[in-house]
């Protein structure tokens, strides 16, 4: 019996062999259809305007791809439009950004195939899919990372950065032009704010969780 309606996916991954895989499990639902794939960052936004899918199952790492961007974007412009994050990148940070972006639900690709059939169903619904435990990782994220970066000024995060590499407060002040005194009260003000008490407890912060702003 054919369903009464059909679930329109639009498959966003660079790997073929993901796309292939995804197609492969997709196509033995009959109430879930394919209805367009990318690669490229840069088709997905005059593909979904065109083809309008009701889930967008997005990979995280593609080129030309700004996530958080895109979901965002969806969300104004298309917002029966879906976002599922079917990604083998687990960050704090990226799920965080994407459940702030409008995202539905962050998956893995470890995921079993009877699981993402059930989540597409679920989240076509308008069902949230995050779980307890994603919702407290992106909490914690926030509070211990998040926070504390956006409390930093500019020029402190500059500081930070070049005190993470290894720079001393001389070097640190001819870089940027300023003062060795005008460095240290910038250091002062970055071990209040990251909640840390030296210069290596800062680079470790940073070592640690300064990734998230780099990628």
């Amino acid at each position: 019996m054919k369903p009464s309606k059909v679930i329109t996916v639009f498959v966003a991954d660079d790997h073929p062999l993901a796309l292939e895989g995804v197609r492969s499990i997709l196509s033995r639902a009959p109430d879930i259809k394919i209805v367009g794939k990318a690669q490229d960052g840069n088709e997905i936004k005059p593909l979904v305007a065109k083809l309008r899918p009701r889930i967008l199952l997005l990979d995280l790492r593609m080129p030309n791809l700004s996530p958080v961007e895109l979901e965002k974007w969806v969300r104004e412009n298309y917002p029966e439009t879906i976002t599922l994050v079917f990604t083998a990148h687990h960050r704090a940070a990226y799920l965080a950004d994407m459940m702030d972006a409008g995202a539905a639900g962050y998956l893995d690709k470890t995921l079993e195939k009877g699981n993402l059939l059930d989540a597409i169903r679920r989240a076509a619904r308008g069902e949230i899919l995050y779980e307890k435990e994603q919702i407290e990782e992106a909490q914690r994220w926030r509070e211990e990372v998040a926070i504390k970066w956006e409390s930093l000024s500019d020029r402190e995060r500059e500081v930070l950065i070049l005190l993470a590499g290894g720079c001393d407060n001389c070097t640190i002040a001819t870089t940027l032009g300023i003062s060795v005194n005008t460095v240290e009260k910038h250091l002062k003000n970055i071990y209040k704010r990251l909640g840390v008490s030296s210069r290596t407890e800062a680079v470790h912060w940073w070592a640690k969780k300064g990734t998230d702003f780099r990628n």
